[in-house]
């Protein structure tokens, strides 16, 4: 291999045709997922989830086929572009080789539609007609409208206040593919109603905008709800990020020694790691390491509780095993918004319980000073969310500086920043600050879970 080549990439007939669903593998099951009314293991009938969705959430199948419709859409796009930073590595003057998979090459910029094209794929395949979301940054919401496009359905998305109200050209992104995007909390269902009478300027959170689009699709016989992140069957479809990636590391003859990924909800870390995680777990490399980067401002996973929880406010979404900070949790006005979840995926919880994964949280000013040292080296601007796996990919190669030690590290890139420009100039400006999670509403979050008493 040229030493200085900097793009490796794969032919459009090596895009995966099977997901991979990590459950086949697990060491021990995933907790059970409760019905939030009743408190019982349940397996999620409609009208949450479509047929073909709720199959895969609970499926332990290895491998689950891509349609070839949903590949057609994904060959707009993928395979992505593994790129080696070497700009960033000089800067740096670090002896690791830094690589970065480069979701941002999407049309809505991001990993999300990744998801997005086999959950409207399944839906329009069910006969439903319109489709209700949730979404933060707008990362998730844009690529649900792209999506929903392709197989003609409709789509109202609830999107986090404050995202609407700092980052208005994702809300016309979704508007240019068709989709009608409000505010959360919003006038249009009834938990909305009640948090905008609580507070008429209600910054808003994930867990709302879910309660808002679970109501709202509980409402109308032709509506389903979709999900952007969290649950099992969305960082299923997320892997082929890591397929990928571990396909490009052999070409290249080279094998990470930690993969780093931003968190949320999980999608992003779950679809780079979930195949390398099955190495682990094969005991191929004990000691890679799995980084995934939270904020300080919403740092589930690093000061959460692990424990059973709502996935929103109104108790309408499934109670899921997770790391919480409680389902009533509203999140610091953080630029990154699709970091700002309550809760995590229980894939990723269990991993991180059973010691396969790893978390760090990072605070906001610094990611955007990674972002922009990022940007002045590779050129590339990333989202704020992104900002953070980068912030923990520069420490990581500075550590291996100090220890005179080569390390190979690959970043999931999960999405550009171009629509958050906002974000950038108010950091330049020194309008940013920091946000730290108190402590002492871990206590109050832990009154308010869910009695569960599981036989």
């Amino acid at each position: 291999m040229d030493k200085n080549q900097t793009k490796f990439i794969l032919d459009e007939k090596d895009l995966a045709t099977a997901w991979y669903n990590i459950q086949a593998d697990l060491p021990e099951p995933l907790p059970p997922l409760l019905h939030p009314g009743t408190k019982e293991p349940t397996q999620l009938p409609p009208p949450l989830f479509c047929d073909e969705i709720n199959k895969q959430e609970f499926s332990k199948e290895r491998w689950i086929d891509i349609p070839e419709e949903v590949q057609s859409v994904y060959r707009l796009w993928r395979p992505t572009t593994l790129f080696r930073a070497h700009k960033l590595e000089k800067a740096l003057d670090t002896p690791a080789k830094i690589y970065y998979k480069f979701e941002d090459s999407s049309p809505a910029g991001s990993h999300k539609p990744n998801t997005a094209v086999p959950q409207a794929y399944y839906n329009n395949k069910a006969g439903i007609k319109r489709i209700t979301t949730e979404t933060g940054a707008g990362q998730w919401g844009s690529a649900m409208a792209m999506a929903c496009q392709y197989f003609g359905i409709e789509l109202k998305v609830y999107m986090v206040r404050v995202s609407y109200q700092q980052k208005p050209y994702r809300r016309n992104l979704m508007e240019v593919w068709g989709a009608k995007c409000v505010p959360s909390p919003s006038p249009d269902t009834q938990i909305g109603q009640k948090m905008l009478a609580e507070d008429p300027n209600h910054p808003g959170s994930l867990g709302i905008a879910i309660s808002e689009a679970c109501e709202d699709a509980f409402a109308h016989d032709d509506t389903r709800y979709a999900l952007g992140s969290v649950l099992n069957h969305v960082i299923l479809h997320q892997t082929v990020i890591g397929l990928e990636t571990k396909k490009l590391m052999e070409k290249i003859g080279d094998y990470p020694d930690i993969v780093i990924a931003c968190v949320g909800g999980g999608s992003n870390a779950g679809g780079m790691m979930m195949p390398f995680v099955q190495d682990k777990i094969k005991g191929k490399k004990k000691d890679l390491r799995l980084i995934c980067v939270e904020p300080t401002g919403s740092p589930s996973i690093t000061k959460g509780l692990l424990a059973f929880d709502y996935g929103d406010v109104a108790g309408m979404a499934p109670i899921a095993f997770m790391y919480t900070l409680g389902h009533d949790f509203v999140p610091a006005p953080i630029h990154a918004g699709g970091l700002r979840y309550h809760g995590m995926s229980p894939l990723i919880s269990h991993l991180v319980k059973l010691g396969y994964l790893e978390a760090t949280a990072v605070p906001q000013l610094a990611t955007f000073e990674a972002g922009i040292k990022f940007a002045r080296t590779e050129g590339y601007i990333s989202a704020p969310e992104t900002d953070h796996a980068i912030k923990v990919t520069i420490d990581e190669a500075l550590k291996c500086r100090e220890e005179g030690k080569s390390k190979t590290i690959v970043l999931a890139h999960s999405g550009h920043g171009h629509f958050d420009m906002g974000a950038y100039d108010a950091y330049l400006s020194g309008k940013l600050e920091d946000f730290e999670y108190p402590e002492e509403k871990i206590k109050e979050a832990q009154k308010k879970l869910p009695q569960v008493n599981l036989k």
